[in-house]
């Protein structure tokens, strides 16, 4: 069963950075992508960022491109999301999630992802 469990949000303040990692485990990668995503209050969830597992090809929404960057970490079965000059807009929870395969049409859907983790806090103060 795969599981991904993300950690790093917090507090912070604006122009401040955060590193969220999302750990992967039950499942052997290969051609899947990981995605992230946040979700505001009263907000639907958003599209971040995705990476695919074995060509390391990214993808990012055009509302963080060149601000948030994803990489991962095959040896420790991790994705990370930098995140830079925070704003209290950034405010959300943030999830990873795992797609079976790579496609760059559908990498924004949500519906495109089958496992989801739990989510991280990360709140941005003015």
């Amino acid at each position: 069963q795969v599981q991904l469990v993300e950690s790093g949000g917090g507090l912070v303040k604006a122009g401040d950075s955060l590193r969220l990692s999302c750990a992967a485990s039950g499942r052997y990668f290969t051609n899947d992508a990981i995605g992230w995503f946040r979700q505001a209050p009263g907000n639907e969830r958003e599209f971040l960022a995705a990476i695919g597992w074995s060509n390391g090809a990214t993808y990012y929404a055009d509302s963080v491109k060149g601000r948030f960057s994803i990489s991962r970490d095959n040896i420790r079965n991790t994705v990370s999301l930098q995140m830079n000059s925070l704003t209290p807009e950034d405010t959300a929870v943030y999830y990873c999630a795992v797609a079976i395969y790579y496609a760059d049409y559908a990498l924004s859907s949500r519906d495109h992802y089958e496992y989801w983790g739990q989510g991280t806090q990360v709140t941005v103060s003015s």
